[in-house]
């Protein structure tokens, strides 16, 4: 199912004992463009700390009750590595985060979420019996993650704020054309699908929607977006209707439009 990230960002967070907080922020990679983590602001039964929940906990949205559930204890969760979401993510913080709850890494793989195309597939096959427990992972498997931990530690993040980048230029090949105005995520993997495009500056007001696959660059420094689009391409482009449910068919019309295959097609 595809939603806004706005959405996502007006779900409480429900532990197996109870309420957690609620979902204030996420947090995307800009080069696979999934959502990696939520970011929680916990009430007071934590002093209304923050802290980071990630898919692969996650459950079905109920959207009517605006609330996620996730595969977690409250204890689990206080008892979580201190992260502060105000500053960049490290490595090893995400090491430490995967570590403590007993997750693979999702880095390294071809996949979205290592070699599988959604949180549940990367836990596939893995045993994982809580916080503060053995993994009961077998030795050889244990090896293999610390000896690729020992490559990633160091490796450079690209995990930013879905709220952060809301308002960001949209540069076509041949000029401006927008700004951002949200995206659209796949709850079932977590990938963002699409970047809102608000032309209102540019044509009468309409929204279009955008793959984060045909994006050149992305400069954060310029708050600027670059696609490899015309803009005349992306005026002709089928609108977006923020109160209407996206389905396949609609999305069909929007690559076909480009000319390009759908992102189903590729089974990623």
């Amino acid at each position: 199912m595809l939603r806004q990230t706005k959405d996502l960002q007006d779900l409480a967070i429900d532990a197996t004992d109870g309420a957690l907080g609620d979902v204030k922020d996420l947090y995307f990679d800009d080069q696979a463009w999934v959502i990696r983590y939520l970011v929680i602001e916990a009430g007071s039964w934590l002093s209304s700390r923050k802290v980071l929940i990630s898919p692969i906990a996650a459950g079905t949205p109920d959207w009517s009750a605006n609330l996620l559930p996730v595969s977690l204890t409250r204890e689990q969760v206080k008892n979580s590595p201190v992260i502060d979401s105000d500053k960049p993510v490290s490595r090893q913080q995400e090491m430490d985060f995967m570590g403590y709850y007993g997750y693979p890494y999702y880095w390294g793989g071809a996949g979205l979420w290592g070699e599988g195309a959604s949180p549940g597939m990367l836990m596939s096959g893995y045993s994982n019996l809580g916080a503060g427990q053995s993994s009961g992972r077998p030795q050889v498997a244990e090896a293999y993650e610390q000896a690729d931990a020992t490559a990633h530690q160091d490796d450079d993040l690209h995990l930013r704020s879905c709220k952060a980048v809301k308002g960001y230029h949209i540069h076509a090949s041949d000029g401006d054309i927008g700004h951002v105005q949200g995206l659209i995520v796949d709850v079932e993997t977590w990938a963002i699908r699409y970047v809102i495009v608000d032309t209102s500056n540019w044509w009468l007001g309409h929204q279009v929607l955008i793959p984060p696959q045909w994006i050149q660059e992305v400069s954060w420094a310029d708050d600027k977006v670059s696609v490899n689009l015309t803009r005349q391409a992306v005026k002709d482009a089928p609108h977006y209707d923020a109160s209407a449910q996206l389905d396949r068919k609609q999305e069909s019309k929007i690559y076909e439009h480009y000319g390009r295959p759908g992102y189903w097609e590729s089974g990623k």
